[in-house]
Formats: structure tokens, sequence, C-alpha cells
């Protein structure tokens, strides 16, 4: 998170930077434009004739809100409320400024300024709202300006501008109510009737209906519903109870309830027990006779005869219990025995039957009729939506009606009233005076000149910009291409060396002969070598060496190969650099000259040309002509210009050298050719083991830029190296910022001074 918000800081400066950087490299074109605009400035400043202008204010309010007070026996309505009142300043700052009211005003000055016309009055008059200087509010105030070539006249215009307005605002407020008036008495007789009209289909509906509140009868037809469903749910309950009870009574007297009744009758009738124990009685009797006599006996056939009579008059008196005749009581001589013989316990359970039977019944009874009753009221209650939508939209569009009416009345009432005390209040708290002197302002004409060309220079730079294809900074070159940046090399200063030095190239300067293979110099005396001995170019060879060892941390690069879009950009000079770099941290170096169409670094190092990489690989020499420069660094120059460059350079014998090479030395580098155009740099950089691209800043392009990139792809471009870098650096005291911008244009100045020198 913290490196992320360190690269945003970094990011955001690097943006300012650039857009100094643009400004500053386009200065001329922004000092032009600029200066151009304050000229016109000042011109146009001067040949404006002299302007005086005067003001009036007015206030603005309304009778509405003064009079508020007053009309405390008036209820507010829509006429009256404060949005009905309230001034729309746009739209009366828009009709003050009307033709209609402008033309009034030339037609009064006509006598007096016979040239003024609408559009001079349109052009010069201004009306504004004031505002409050400490919180900047708007006010009620609107003041009127108007701009002439004469005091006086400005003056005028402003009193004859003021009295149009006064009556034209009197007018208008007065045709403003009578017409709201007469609007309102077109609109009472048809209020009238639509309320009339409705107030009938309310009166209709509920005589068709029978019902005076849909909505209170529905919900009381609702609580009903819900009582009745209450009251079922409360018989059900008992139902269930009484059934239970039911089921038990019947269980402990093994009797269905009309038994039940039947054995209750019977054993509570004292004349039928008593019948039952005197055939009780005879029965025994005639058993103990028939013991002794036969059936003949005349006293076994009287007691037989008894008991035949005795049993029908017991069956007589079952039946007359029962309800039934002697004969169809349905019940045995046995059974009416037994049944007789109920206990008070069972009498008591066999009323208890009776009784529940009896509620069951009941409770039958009353459910049916309550699912009766809410059926009926179910089929009532379904039919009330419809009719509570009918109510609802009757019964408000009578109370919107009337409404309306109440309004238009009370309205009708207020502005009739308003109408004998007027619409506004306006007034006049400046009169106009005599027109002050505004104009022609230099000082104000030249600011605003001054403003508009650094805008318009600022338009032009960067319209330059984006038509310009070259780069011109290192972070448009990272931009560019992604490639890694393995550092960068300062802009040379012509002071350096003796010889000029154009883009990184010696142009002329002190010569020095070769020397053979194992000679060593002891002294520094070539111009390249001078200027690689300058602190900023060599620290920053040092850095670049150092990402390049970083590149490959595990497996060193022991070939390299420099190259550059096109020609020109210092891919000599990086050679060179890098070499003394890596020798100077001790390393032993191999400079090898593999331009094989423009060899310049024989030039460079004042060595000779006559034996090189091409005699090497055509056969001429068995053993490469090396060439010392310094501790540890050996140069292999390019030898005389073959007539087929591509055939040495595809060769297995380069290959084989650079492998031989690369066992003896612990850094080949390889100054190529240029990329574009030529399949030599691509042959060179497939034997080494990296690439290193050179841009030079002011003149390589993105175009050919990323064709170099597209023509390297497949191979280890191990990045690009920015050189002839202008901006803030630090090295032996040199400032950074702003400091070191100015002596990169103090060197810069020099430079301009010593290349007219050397032309002179």
């Amino acid at each position: 998170m913290l490196e992320g918000k360190l690269n945003g800081s970094a990011d955001s400066e690097l943006g300012y930077g650039q857009l100094f950087a643009t400004l500053m490299r386009r200065r001329i074109l922004l000092l032009s434009v600029l200066l151009g605009t304050m000229a016109a400035a000042t011109l146009l400043s001067a040949r404006k004739d002299a302007t005086y202008r005067s003001s009036m204010q007015l206030l603005v309010e309304s009778n509405y809100e003064q009079k508020a007070n007053l009309r405390g026996a008036v209820p507010e309505t829509l006429f009256t409320a404060p949005a009905a009142v309230e001034i729309d300043y746009a739209t009366q700052i828009r009709l003050m400024q009307s033709p209609i009211l402008l033309g009034r005003a030339v037609e009064a000055l006509r006598s007096e300024y016979p040239d003024l016309g609408l559009e001079d009055l349109k052009q010069g008059l201004a009306v504004s709202r004031v505002l409050e200087t400490e919180d900047e509010i708007e006010t009620k105030i609107l003041q009127v300006d108007y701009t002439s070539g004469d005091p006086l006249r400005s003056q005028r215009v402003l009193e004859v501008m003021k009295n149009v307005y006064l009556s034209y605002n009197l007018e208008q407020q007065k045709l403003r109510l009578s017409n709201g008036l007469s609007f309102i008495d077109e609109q009472l007789p048809t209020v009238r009737e639509e309320v009339a009209n409705a107030e009938r289909s309310l009166e209709v509906f509920r005589e068709g209906q029978s019902i005076i509140d849909p909505e209170q009868q529905a919900t009381e037809f609702a609580k009903a519903l819900n009582a009745i469903a209450e009251q079922r749910r409360a018989i059900q309950a008992e139902f269930q109870d009484n059934q239970m009870r039911f089921s038990d009574l019947q269980q402990q007297l093994a009797r269905t309830p009309r038994g039940a009744i039947v054995a209750s009758r019977l054993s509570q009738s004292e004349r039928f027990r008593n019948l039952l124990t005197s055939l009780q009685e005879t029965e025994l009797a005639l058993a103990e006779q028939l013991v002794t006599y036969t059936e003949r006996s005349p006293t076994v056939r009287s007691l037989s005869q008894q008991l035949e009579r005795q049993r029908t008059l017991l069956q007589q008196e079952a039946g007359r219990l029962l309800g039934t005749s002697s004969s169809n009581t349905g019940l045995s001589e046995e059974r009416l025995y037994t049944e007789a013989q109920m206990g008070d316990v069972e009498m008591g359970l066999a009323g208890q039957l009776v009784t529940t039977q009896t509620n069951l019944v009941g409770l039958q009874a009353r459910d049916q009729s309550l699912a009766q009753a809410e059926t009926q009221l179910r089929g009532e209650l379904n039919r009330f939506p419809e009719l509570i939508a009918e109510y609802n939209r009757l019964q408000p569009d009578i109370t919107t009606k009337r409404e309306t009416l109440q309004q238009l009345l009370k309205a009708r009432q207020e502005l009739a009233i308003e109408i004998g005390r007027g619409g506004y209040n306006w007034q006049v708290i400046e009169a106009p005076e005599e027109g002050v002197q505004t104009g022609p302002k230099v000082m104000t004409d030249l600011l605003l000149g001054t403003v508009l060309g650094l805008f318009m220079g600022t338009m032009a730079v960067f319209l330059r910009e984006s038509m310009d294809d070259v780069i011109h900074s290192t972070e448009k070159l990272s931009e560019t291409v992604a490639l890694p940046m393995l550092g960068t090399v300062p802009k040379l200063p012509r002071s350096i060396v003796g010889g000029s030095i154009v883009g990184g190239s010696i142009v002329s300067g002190s010569l020095v002969g070769g020397w053979p293979l194992g000679q060593r110099l002891t002294q520094p005396t070539l111009p390249m070598l001078q200027a690689a001995q300058w602190p900023l170019f060599r620290e920053s060879m040092d850095l670049i060496y150092k990402s390049l060892r970083r590149t490959s941390p595990q497996s060193a690069l022991r070939s390299l190969a420099i190259a550059s879009a096109l020609a020109g950009e210092g891919k000599t000079l990086v050679a060179i650099g890098l070499a003394l770099s890596a020798a100077r941290l001790h390393q032993r170096v191999l400079l090898i000259d593999a331009n094989l169409r423009s060899p310049s670094l024989h030039e460079q190092l004042n060595l000779p040309n006559r034996q090189g990489l091409s005699t090497l690989l055509s056969g001429e020499d068995r053993e490469p002509l090396l060439h010392s420069i310094g501790p540890n660094t050996d140069v292999l120059t390019s030898g005389p210009l073959p007539n087929d460059p591509v055939r040495l350079l595809s060769s297995d014998e380069l290959r084989e050298w650079i492998k031989v090479f690369e066992k003896d030395y612990d850094l080949v580098i390889l100054d190529s050719c240029v990329v574009l155009g030529v399949v030599d740099t691509i042959q060179t950089a497939s034997l080494c083991d990296g690439v290193a691209v050179v841009a030079r800043l002011d003149r390589v392009s993105q175009a050919s830029l990323i064709q170099t990139a597209a023509a390297l792809n497949g191979l280890n471009v191990v990045g690009v190296i920015a050189n002839d870098v202008k901006g803030a650096q630090i090295a032996y005291g040199r400032p950074s910022g702003l400091g070191g911008l100015l002596a990169d244009i103090q060197a810069d100045h020099e430079q301009r001074q010593t290349a007219g020198r050397d032309a002179a």
C-alpha cells in the first residue's frame, strides 16, 4: 500500500514536470503568442472611445407581503399564499430589457436624441440584481446601468427608463388583477354546476343502494361476521365437549338414549313397580303349587290365570308410560323386569345422557342457523368493495369541488380588494446621476490580453506538441515502449572536449595515432576519452552498467549489442562509455565496431582501420588486431567497408569469434548499425546475450522507436538508454530543480556561443 502511494506521488510530480518541460521547450512559441496577444490588446484598448456609465437602483416589493397584517380577517388561499406573490426577478429583468419598454423610451427620447435607436439603447442598457457584498445574498434591488459616450445622455436615458418602468408596472398589475377577477367570474357558474351534479350523483347512489356510508356499513357487517365466526367456534367447542360426555355416559349405562329414557320412566313409576312385584309374587306362588300339583289343579289354574292378567296389566302400564300400545312396547317380560330395576345412580346417569343428547341437538341447530347467517353476511359483504369504490369516487369529488368553489369565492373577494390597492410597490432608492467614465481601461485590457495570451499560447504549445511525434522526455520514452529504463546519458556541453559533439558524436578534435596490440595508454588524451571523464557522464554510465548487471543476476551478460533506431543517436558514445565504466570496475572489456556500413568508432578514438572485423570475418586475417585505449579495455575496429555486410555478419565465423571473445573477456560490447532499414543489427544482436537500445531525446520519434522494438522482438532486449537528456541532476555540487534547469539553459547558451565561434 505504501509503495502504491509513493508511486502515485511520483506520477503526479512527474506530470507537472513534463508540463513545465513542455512549456520551456516551446517557450519561443509561447512567448510569441503571449506578446502578440498583449500587443493586440494594448492597441485595441488605445483605440477605444471614452465611455460613461450612469446607474439607478429600484426596490421591488410586493404589496401582498407588506400588507399581510391588514388581511388578518381574510384567510390565505392559493392566491394569497407566499408562493403566489413571490417575484420572479429573472423574468422581470427580461421584461425590463424587452423591445416593448425600450421602444417607449426611444419614443420619449426622440426629440432630444433623434439618432438613438432601439438597438443602440438595447446594447448600452444592462439590468442586474444587486448582491449583498459580505454574504453574496441576492437582494430585492434591481440595478439599471446605461453606458454611452456622453455622460449627460446616459443620465437622461435612465430617467426616461425609470418613468417607463414605473408606469408599465402599474398598468400590468391592474390588468393582471382585472383579468384574474374576470376569470373567477367565468369559473364560478361552472364550479357551482359541478358541485350540484356531484351531490346529485351521490344522492342517487345512496338511494339506489339503500345505504348512507358503505364504508361504515361494511365495517359493521365485518364486525357481525367476526362475531358469528366467534360464536360458531364456541358452539363447535361446546358440541365436541357434549359429544365426548355423551359417549362416556352411553358406555357407562350400556344403553342408548331411548333405552335410558325407557328404564328411567319404568323405574320411577310406583304403579308399574307394584304390578311388577305382584306379578313376581304370583309367579312364585305358581311355582310352589306346581311343585305339589299339576297344571289341572284348580289352584294352579287360578294362579296361571291371575298371572296372565297381571302380565297384561303390566304391558298396558308399560305402554302407557312409554306412550305406545300395550302390545307394541317392544320389551319382553324379562326386559321389563330389568329396566324397572334401575338404581338412583343409574337413573342419574340416564338423566345426564338424555340431557346431553338434547344439548347436542340444540347446539347443532344453533350452528346451522349461524352458518346460514354467516353465508348471508358474506354475500352482502362481497358487494361492498364495488360500492365503496364508487362512494370514494363520488365523495372526494364533492369535497374537491366544494373547496374549489370556496377558494374562488374568497379569491374573488381578495382580488377585488387588491384591485383598489395596487399590485407591487416600486421605490427608486438611487436616482440616475451624471455618467462616470468607465473606459477605456488600458491596464485591465492588458491584463485580460495577458491571461488570454497565456491561455492561447499554452493551447498553441500543446497543439504543436500533439502534432510532434518526436520524444522529448524520458517519461514519454518509457510510455512509448514497454522496455525497462537502464539509465540516462546527460547532454554533453561543448566545453567538455576540444571538438564539437553533436548528439554524442565528436565531429572534430585533436588526433593521436593508434597503438599496436598490447600497448596501453597512460593518459586519456582523446576527446572522446575526455568526455568520458566528465563526472556527470561517468556516473550515468556507471549507473547504466549496474542496471545491465541487475537485468541478468543469474547469468551475467558476456556480450551486449548497442543499437539505435536511427543514425546519430549516440550509440557509439554509449558503447565507449559502457566499456570504460566496466573496465574501471575491474572488468576486461572488448569493444567491437560491428557497424560495417558507416563505422565511426575508429574516427572517435583516432584508430587505424585498415584491419578489423571485416577482414577477420572474410578470412584475410587469422587473428584480430586489437587496440588498447585504457586499462582492461581493447577495441576491434570495423575494418574496410565490405560489399555485402549482411553476409559477413550472418556467417558462422562471427558467432565463433564472439564465443572466443566471451572466454577471453568479461564483457564484449558490439557497436552495431541502425535497426530500421537494414537487417545488420538484428543479425548481430541475435548472437549476443542481450541488446540495449539507445534513444536520443529530441531526435527519435515514437513511430521509429516502436518499429525498433517490434524489429527486435524475440531477442533479449535488456532495456533502453535515454541519451542527450537535459534536466535536473545532482553530481559534484551541480544544482537540482530550478537551479539545475537554469544551469542547463546557461550551458546551452555557452554551447551556442561556442558553435558560433567555431563557425566563424
